[in-house]
């Protein structure tokens, strides 16, 4: 609102619409003389015809002094046209919607039409202010007053010195120019109360009651209401209602009501919030509006009768606030999240500040311990209120406070109930001062509070910590309602904090778990290996997905990957179970298609004894490969695994076409492998199926991606398994994405040597000679002895036991090795000789002499093979 105008200012120009729609500006007003600007309330009745004759009355008095008058107010051309077309008022009517002219005079919107109380500018040609008038009028007794308000009270004095008061109304009488002659003095009996029985039900109601006439004046008005209104019922009778409260939506809806009843003859029926000068705060109404009328049918007046239904109205609004609970709170698995979801909630409608501090366990892996007696701990995870950078808060996030026994939050979690203190109470006060000395700089934005409320927080009988309400500028305390309140939304928000506790657990339980049974050094000679594995950041948790790379005999190295599917520590251990499975079925040297046949049929054994339903009902796949870096082929088999790709040197990556088996624990179907030779430097991509799948994307166009993102030239693997997730992982997986690259190695001829051996066992002293002389050439004259007695044996036997044709290999590699193959199918056993044996000490002594032993099967007879560990110091590797 602009300063009021004082005399000397000199009035912009400014234009407005008249009651015919015609723009007409200060400057053109002025043009004839000096003009009285003066300001009326909107919304004037069409049918006042006592406004109309005041409005002709101030025309002439204005113009006889030489003066024009013109009035403005907020009512719309449409309103004034009507008003002014049924009478015929001797100047113009501004309208002023905007209000833009008013704020230009400094006058309040709302000013009283009344004479007693008007808003009057007089202007000069030059548009200086010559004279205001913003308070009553001089008049000289009380009858004049009455006289000009048309309707009042005046005090009279009898005969015998008693003094009388009586309402007075008068109506002015109109001489044949339509000009005011004089007046008719109507004067009525003093007021008093209805003693009828009707009467006091309507005095003493306890809603508000009131009657107004056709033109929105007081009529009646009971008790309830002039306590409301803060004034007796006299001061009220004959007023227009705009006269009597303050400008504001709430007002201007009531008088619509009003009008909307007189005009229509129409009961109206609706709810308000707002508030009335003697009431302390605001409250709830519901309003009801009926019309009155005389026993001819004709309206006479419009009654109404306004229900305090503000608690009520709290209720409902703290049932709305438990509903928005159920959908806002709780909306991720996150605790800290949850916590902020909570005082969001609760600032501002229900509280000023509100913070949420936890016990330390809750943000932990420990279990719950009990509650101490005295003071107690809690961590601060979210706080807000509605000043921006929250300084009420006398605790930074994420620090801890030591509150006393006596303090609300203790008291709260103690009790295990809600807890309120208001002003004037030695703990509160007490509390208060606590925030204040903690963080002086917050005083200022805590001067006010009044009311504090401390709720616990519990969930399934178990503590995790409390919330804490403060109101400094609500105006209400925290009652009875407000605690049934406060400690039904704490439960809910307990259960979600509850919730997201224990799924972060479990989370990295099946993390802790996950991370255990995965490989950690992957040192091997056949392949150049990197490999990333990343959970996956949904609420699902932890899949089951897995990798592996298996050393195997004969310098070969197996490679795996798998998926459990599901999350969580279920499908952590039923992956850690395959997992194990793979590696004892890897170490008898089976086939990849072999390998798979037995695994499904350990799942489907495991299934039938109730050990493996889990896998049967989520079901698994698995790729099972192995590389042979001395004939470089790589031969490989597919449970329901999407197939790997191969990118060969200065080639492009492609899928290696294979048939992709059934999923395991399905049964019944056979698994078929695939074989091809990769040249030297050849990288092997093995993957799940989280990398390359999404619900928002095309299978095959990822799987073009990768593919794209495999051929791209890198330095290393490990930069090339990152330049890979980058370009083809999910913004957001769904499922766990494991990723493994394999660089293939080759052993040449010169770490390789190899000879037939003939059947007869004359010929095994040759062999023992020419291994002897390899070594030499190798520089490993100290392991000759060794590899000369398992030679031997391994020589003789196959001879002796086994079929041709037969084969001796020694290989160089990360160990010694040393390999006899035959035709036969007949694997050896160890067993021990007894004292008066003659044979069966061999492979005992091979055994004992070795690092490792064993025997693999081929599709044409077998391999014995044996390691001997090298002598310390760098390890040769097969060359790139």
């Amino acid at each position: 609102m602009a300063a009021p105008v004082e005399v000397g200012t000199t009035i912009e120009d400014f234009a407005l619409p008249d009651e015919t729609g015609t723009t007409r500006s200060l400057t053109e007003l002025l043009a004839d003389g000096p003009v009285v600007l003066f300001f009326y309330p909107a919304a004037l009745s069409p049918g006042c015809t006592a406004e109309a004759c005041h409005f002709r009355d101030l025309a002439a008095e204005f113009a006889a002094a030489g003066a024009r008058p013109v009035g403005i107010s907020g009512d719309s051309v449409e309103r004034q046209q009507e008003f002014s077309g049924k009478h015929t008022l001797g100047m113009p009517l501004l309208s002023d919607t905007d209000g833009a002219v008013r704020e230009l005079f400094g006058v309040k919107r709302g000013f009283s039409l009344a004479p007693t109380k008007r808003a009057t500018f007089v202007i000069a040609k030059d548009r200086t202010v010559l004279e205001v008038v913003r308070s009553e009028l001089r008049m000289n007794t009380h009858a004049d007053r009455a006289l000009a308000a048309r309707r009042g009270t005046v005090a009279l004095r009898r005969a015998d010195g008693r003094r009388t008061e009586i309402a007075l109304t008068a109506c002015p009488v109109l001489g044949p120019d339509g000009a005011t002659t004089g007046y008719v003095l109507t004067a009525d009996p003093p007021f008093q109360a209805d003693p009828s029985l009707a009467g006091q039900a309507f005095q003493q109601a306890s809603m508000s009651m009131s009657v107004f006439d056709l033109h929105q004046r007081y009529l009646r008005s009971n008790d309830a209401a002039c306590h409301a209104l803060g004034v007796p019922e006299e001061a009220l009778l004959g007023r227009f209602y705009p006269d009597t409260v303050e400008e504001a939506p709430h007002s201007e809806g009531f008088l619509r009501h009003l009008r909307q009843v007189a005009e229509t003859g129409r009961p109206v029926r609706y709810e308000s919030f707002t508030g009335a000068p003697n009431l302390n705060r605001e409250h709830a109404w519901s309003i009801e509006m009926w019309p009155l009328r005389d026993p001819a049918g004709e309206l006479t007046a419009v009654a109404l009768a306004a229900f305090d239904s503000t608690e009520q109205h709290l209720a409902r609004l703290r049932l709305a606030l438990l509903n928005e609970a159920a959908t806002s709170v709780g909306t991720t698995l996150d605790v800290v999240r949850t916590a902020e979801e909570l005082v969001e909630l609760l600032v501002p409608r229900y509280a000023d500040f509100a913070s949420v501090d936890l016990l330390d366990w809750v943000l932990g892996a420990d279990e719950p311990p009990p509650v101490p007696e005295g003071d107690i701990a809690l961590r601060r995870v979210a706080h807000g209120s509605g000043t921006e950078g929250t300084p009420e808060a006398a605790v930074r996030l994420g620090d801890a406070e030591v509150h006393p026994a006596a303090s609300p939050p203790a008291r709260a979690l103690r009790e295990r109930r809600a807890v309120v203190a208001q002003a004037g109470e030695p703990e509160f006060h007490r509390w208060v001062d606590e925030r204040n000395a903690i963080s002086p700089a917050g005083r200022p934005y805590r001067a006010g509070v009044h009311s504090v409320i401390a709720v616990p927080l519990q969930a399934r009988g178990v503590l995790l910590g409390a919330v804490v309400g403060v109101r400094i500028r609500h105006p209400d305390a925290y009652v009875i309602d407000d605690t049934v309140f406060a400690e039904e939304l704490a439960s809910r928000a307990a259960v979600c904090i509850d919730n997201a506790r224990r799924f972060a657990r479990e989370r990295s339980t099946a993390l802790a778990l996950q991370h255990s049974l995965l490989p950690r050094g992957l040192p091997q000679a056949a392949v150049e290996v990197a490999h990333r594995y990343l959970p996956c950041g949904s609420q699902a948790g932890i899949g089951g997905d897995w990798f592996d790379v298996i050393p195997l005999s004969g310098s070969r190295v197996g490679l795996v990957v798998g998926d459990v599917v599901g999350h969580g520590i279920r499908s952590s251990a039923t992956m850690g179970r395959l997992r194990t499975a793979v590696r004892t079925l890897a170490d008898v040297d089976l086939p990849p298609d072999e390998l798979l046949t037995h695994l499904d049929d350990l799942i489907t054994h495991l299934a039938a004894d109730g050990f493996g339903e889990e896998v049967a009902e989520l079901g698994a796949t698995c790729l099972y490969a192995v590389y042979d870096p001395v004939s470089r082929r790589l031969s490989l088999a597919a449970a329901g695994h999407p197939a790997p790709a191969v990118v060969l040197p200065g080639g492009a990556a492609e899928l290696i076409p294979m048939t992709a088996g059934p999923p395991l624990g399905v049964g019944g179907l056979p698994f078929e492998a695939t074989e091809l030779e990769l040249p030297e430097g050849s990288v092997v991509a093995l993957y799940t199926d989280g990398l390359v799948e999404d619900r928002d994307r095309d299978l095959d166009r990822a799987t073009e991606e990768m593919c794209r993102a495999l051929s791209a030239s890198a330095d290393c693997l490990e930069d090339l398994t990152d330049y890979v997730l980058k370009a083809v992982m999910p913004e957001r997986p769904a499922d766990d994405v494991a990723l493994l690259l394999a660089r293939t190695r080759a052993l040449g001829a010169d770490r390789v040597a190899t000879w037939d051996v003939p059947p007869d066992p004359a010929a095994v002293a040759h062999f023992r000679q020419a291994a002897v002389e390899r070594l030499t050439d190798w520089g490993l004259d100290e392991e000759a002895f060794v590899t000369e007695l398992v030679v031997s044996e391994l020589v003789t036997n196959a001879i002796r036991y086994g079929d041709p044709p037969i084969q001796l290999r020694l290989i160089r590699d990360r160990a010694l090795i040393c390999e006899v193959s035959d035709g036969s199918s007949t694997s050896p056993h160890l067993r021990r000789a007894h004292a008066f044996d003659e044979g069966g000490r061999g492979l005992l002594l091979v055994a004992q002499l070795t690092l490792r032993w064993g025997s693999r099967q081929a599709g044409s007879g077998k391999t014995i093979w044996a390691e001997q560990p090298l002598p310390e110091g760098p390890l040769p590797i097969a060359r790139e």
